[in-house]
């Protein structure tokens, strides 16, 4: 079956054909480590991990390359403001390199606890500025930039198509800005921006280096140009992030990639919708955020998070408040122990044969293939777990199937040791086994109560009757 995506530049759900063969290469935006990753960025990440998960379980091999942003993003997204880990560093007396370390290791310890399958290659903008360098030559050889005020520009107007990704009104754009941004004098056009930024514009910066245009360090948008090419060549199939990177992040990277090399960059551009809180969209500038670290701290598992994120799809927006993500652990801790009881039945992984269990698996790939609906995928789970009719190696083996999309480490689930209680609550629960084969309610209501006294609950199951400790 094939896996169908939506290509936001063309506006439309299609069939993933890659360039080379079964061979994929996906980019993904990686964090501007100057803070923690709030739960807003988490799901960027998560439908991103969960795009790589569908393509490995389609047969798909994927070269994940995902940058991290440690110098050249300011507080704006074009060229206003100050770099945010120069901001940081002032505000907390560190060091710009020291501020990159810790929130480089905080954003990887959330990606591992939320079990997102590490990229290929992780790389650093500060290790890549020669690529960068390089970059910005080939676009000054193709007559695409200016240098004003020390600054080295792209020139928006030496392109035909600029902002085709966003869909822009190239006209409104000439002289729109808005009333918070102060304008650059520099710019021949409002929408130019800055390749290689001088002490010109920002003055003496921790993190500069040389450069033919002078001492300085790199725009935010030529890191990603950079070293997506070095990494997966001039053209590769899927560039991914958050929607709102696609009128300013996104279509300047196209502009200046597309401008250095004169052929298409990317294939397949997906995007991921916003979470929203009580206030609107999640957003770091509103001073305090989500954090996974929060969610864990009231009493959530990065899991239940997780679930959480696969019942909305990554193209709608979703809303977060703590009564929803309550209920998506209730559902996890039921996936887990029915999962579980079908591992005390000896359930195993087997292939799958039955007529049955294969339209269980079809139904699901055809979900899940389908522009990643994992609304529809999670019922499919249900609808298994739930399917009388399967055996317990298949429906075992169905769930195992399911969560290489998933991710929810169903896998790792395991049969508890078995619990020993005292003698005399082993006793009253065979007596109480005994009274129900004789159909003496009344005295299996007595002992059910007799051991709730105790501090024991009795669970009754198709395969018999259990005690388990009270919370």
């Amino acid at each position: 079956m094939p896996v169908l995506l939506y290509n936001t530049m063309k506006r439309c759900v299609e069939e993933f054909v890659p360039l080379d063969d079964q061979q994929v290469g996906l980019y993904s935006c990686g964090p501007t480590v100057y803070n923690y990753a709030h739960i807003g960025n988490l799901r960027t990440f998560l439908f991103e991990d969960l795009l790589k998960r569908v393509l490995q379980l389609s047969g798909f091999t994927v070269n994940h390359v995902m940058n991290i942003t440690d110098v050249g993003h300011l507080t704006g997204d074009g060229d206003d403001g100050e770099d945010k880990l120069e901001r940081m560093a002032h505000k907390t007396n560190r060091t710009v390199w020291e501020i990159a370390s810790y929130y480089t290791d905080a954003f990887f310890h959330d990606y591992d606890a939320l079990n997102m399958i590490r990229p290929t290659t992780v790389c650093k903008a500060t290790d890549h500025i020669q690529q960068m360098i390089d970059l910005i030559k080939r676009l000054e050889e193709g007559g695409h930039t200016y240098i004003s005020g020390g600054n080295v520009y792209f020139s928006i107007d030496s392109i035909p198509d600029y902002g085709k990704l966003a869909r822009l009104d190239l006209e409104s754009l000439r002289t729109a800005v808005r009333d918070d941004v102060e304008a650059d004098d520099n710019k021949r056009n409002s929408k130019d921006f800055v390749l290689w930024f001088t002490n010109s514009k920002h003055g003496e910066q921790a993190m500069m280096w040389p450069s033919p245009w002078g001492r300085g360090f790199p725009g935010w948008h030529i890191e990603c140009s950079a070293m997506s090419m070095h990494y997966l060549g001039e053209s590769f199939d899927i560039h991914c992030g958050g929607i709102d990177a696609i009128p300013v992040h996104h279509t300047n990277e196209i502009a200046q990639s597309e401008a250095a090399t004169g052929k298409p960059w990317v294939k397949y551009w997906l995007h991921g919708e916003f979470l929203l809180d009580e206030t609107g969209k999640m957003s770091k500038s509103k001073g305090e955020f989500l954090t996974l670290s929060l969610l864990q701290s009231k009493g959530f598992d990065p899991m239940d998070y997780r679930y959480f994120c696969l019942g909305g799809h990554y193209r709608s927006q979703l809303k977060f408040n703590f009564d929803s993500l309550a209920t998506a652990r209730t559902a996890r801790s039921n996936v887990h122990d029915r999962v579980q009881n079908l591992l005390k039945e000896g359930a195993r992984q087997v292939p799958l044969a039955s007529p049955k269990a294969l339209a269980h698996q079809q139904a699901f790939m055809e979900h899940i293939q389908n522009d990643l609906n994992t609304p529809r995928a999670l019922a499919d789970l249900w609808g298994v777990l739930k399917d009388d009719t399967l055996g317990y190696d298949e429906k075992y083996s169905l769930v195992l199937l399911f969560d290489q999309a998933f991710g929810l480490r169903l896998s790792e689930i395991t049969v508890p040791e078995k619990e020993t209680f005292p003698p005399e609550a082993e006793d009253l629960l065979l007596k109480r086994v005994q009274a129900k084969k004789e159909k003496n309610w009344a005295l299996a209501d007595s002992l059910r109560s007799e051991l709730d006294a105790m501090g024991y609950l009795v669970k009754d199951t198709p395969s018999g009757s259990s005690l388990e400790k009270k919370m």
